[in-house]
């Protein structure tokens, strides 16, 4: 018989069983923004469809399973075969097949196809991110492999089919198949110039032999990979296919799994190569402006992901202050926390906007406009540098308006605060974003221009928006030993382009809040410093999800 001190109350229901797509107005409103008539309600349809997976307790179920069961190296047989191979909990690949199926890995074959998956993917990561890595990689390998028309008109197929195939075999025995990439060697990091991983060429033609480590190897249970290794002309671009046309498995020597802080489903590998056979991609020596559209899809996907966990993040605290009491009376009616909640909420929004804004551009890219691309060049690693920066504060602070339930595993929040450092890394730490953007300045006037016509796009409607356009352009004017300054550019760049599109897309309540904020200096440098003369009240309901 259970105690009357047992009984439960003043506790929040779980944040299950809703649709995430249309529960998230910000979301909808730029997915309907950026899509034109023909593709949109479909578009729409088929999101709201993903949403309501995304919501679901089994969903859910799952990925709370794939983070608490993290891969396992098995580098041998039962008989002493080296096998190398990676065993994933059932619930990983429940995962990996839905998003598969969900068209993840397949921005390319349709209108307004990056658009569409961006904010699938963006919804996605709100499950559990561990799965996003390969999503993201086989997606962005298509754009790669198209430098050789050969390669991606055999492989492209595979990389965007809607069929997971778990099975280790040919690819031409397979419906779909996942990529992975290897950059990163311990003596390099970032400087993937430094990569002395070499490459011998075979008799047949774009044949190679690689012999090498790899210190990053993501994804490393994947069909195929593309990694960068230095032939005699200097360094190159790879295909390793994981099993060879034959039959056999190639040389891909897994040494270990890394134990990482967050994102603990997802295998991160050290792998070595020892008389690999590989396929070249592009010309010798063209290795990174082969592979840089790969790493410009992966930066973006950083950005998405961010503002998925950021978003999952908000809801959570929104909808439990929504429902807590304390000091008689709704924890989301009292001035404080609706101060908290509400800087957080434009924080979240100026995020997806961004997020999908560039995604359009891409669509706009891959349909021949150079200004988009143009635009991307500059926006993608300011948005990159930024935005995965403000993940984590936002996570923390999201699990402080939780109490104590936000500091228990069971709450989700803690997988959150453990994921949120993560995209501000991978793919380039902040430095190397913000170098790129020096590069970007430096090299390709027309991406500053684009840049400038797209924020300029909303001049005239907010004073401290235009204070902030006069100030950033005055630090463009002299680039002179920018680079320790490169990350104040780097931010500003961002914030800018954040108020630009919140002004012209926003609600009036959203956008003055952020530009009073991040542009006027009217807010402190914690969430919940907002000035209490704005309408915040109006910014956390936007922020609600609806269940």
């Amino acid at each position: 018989m259970a105690g009357s001190t047992h009984t439960v109350t003043n506790q929040a229901p779980p944040l299950t069983g809703y649709d995430v797509f249309t529960s998230d107005r910000v979301l909808t409103e730029a997915v309907g923004r950026h899509l034109a008539d023909r593709p949109r309600e479909e578009a729409l349809a088929e999101l709201s469809g993903l949403g309501r997976g995304c919501g679901s307790f089994q969903t859910q179920e799952w990925g709370a399973q794939a983070n608490e069961h993290p891969p396992v190296l098995r580098t041998h047989d039962r008989y002493g075969h080296r096998v190398d191979e990676v065993d994933f909990h059932p619930a990983w690949h429940r995962l990996l097949g839905k998003g598969v199926s969900a068209g993840l890995t397949d921005a390319w074959s349709r209108p307004g196809g990056q658009v569409r998956r961006a904010a699938a993917f963006l919804m996605w990561t709100q499950v559990e991110a561990g799965t996003c890595c390969p999503l993201s990689m086989t997606h962005a390998a298509v754009p790669a492999l198209r430098a050789d028309p050969e390669l991606a008109a055999e492989w492209e197929p595979r990389l965007t089919s809607r069929v997971y195939d778990r099975e280790l075999r040919p690819a031409r025995l397979k419906a779909g198949v996942l990529f992975g990439m290897g950059m990163t060697e311990k003596q390099g990091g970032s400087d993937v110039r430094a990569n002395s991983t070499s490459a011998r060429p075979l008799a047949e033609a774009g044949a190679y032999e690689l012999t090498g480590h790899k210190w990053f190897c993501s994804a490393p249970m994947s069909d195929g990979f593309l990694v960068l290794a230095r032939a005699p002309q200097g360094l190159t671009c790879f295909l390793v296919p994981r099993v060879l046309a034959d039959g056999t498995r190639n040389v891909f020597l897994i040494q270990r799994l890394k134990d990482k802080l967050g994102n603990r489903s997802n295998a991160s590998a050290e792998v070595e190569f020892a008389g690999t056979w590989a396929r070249r991609v592009g010309a010798e020596g063209r290795g990174v402006p082969t592979i840089i559209d790969m790493v410009a899809a992966t930066r973006l996907d950083c950005v998405l992901g961010s503002a998925g966990l950021m978003r999952q993040a908000v809801a959570q605290a929104v909808h439990h202050c929504a429902y807590r009491e304390a000091f008689g009376g709704k924890l989301v009616d009292k001035p404080l926390m609706r101060n908290v909640l509400a800087d957080l909420a434009i924080e979240s929004e100026a995020a997806t906007t961004l997020g999908l804004r560039l995604a359009a551009a891409c669509d706009g890219a891959a349909e021949g406009d150079e200004g988009e691309r143009a635009l991307l060049r500059l926006a993608v690693p300011a948005a990159k540098y930024w935005v995965t920066k403000r993940c984590a504060p936002v996570a923390v602070e999201a699990a402080e308006c939780l109490g104590g339930n936000g500091y228990v595993e069971e709450s989700g929040l803690p997988r959150l605060v453990r994921e949120s450092p993560l995209n501000s890394i991978w793919e380039g730490a902040g430095n190397v974003q913000a170098l790129d953007v020096l590069r970007a300045l430096g090299r390709e006037p027309a991406a500053l221009d684009a840049y400038l016509t797209e924020v300029g796009a909303a001049r005239g409607a907010d004073h401290r928006l235009d204070a902030a356009i006069r100030d950033l352009l005055t630090d463009l004017a002299d680039l002179a030993a920018a680079e320790g300054r490169a990350r104040l550019l780097a931010e500003r760049l961002a914030l800018v382009l954040q108020g630009a599109l919140l002004v012209r897309y926003a609600p009036p309540e959203v956008a003055d809040a952020f530009c009073a904020a991040r542009l006027g200096g009217d807010g402190g440098a914690a969430f919940g410093t907002l000035p209490p003369t704005l309408d915040l009240a109006a910014v956390v309901e936007r922020a609600r999800p609806a269940i």
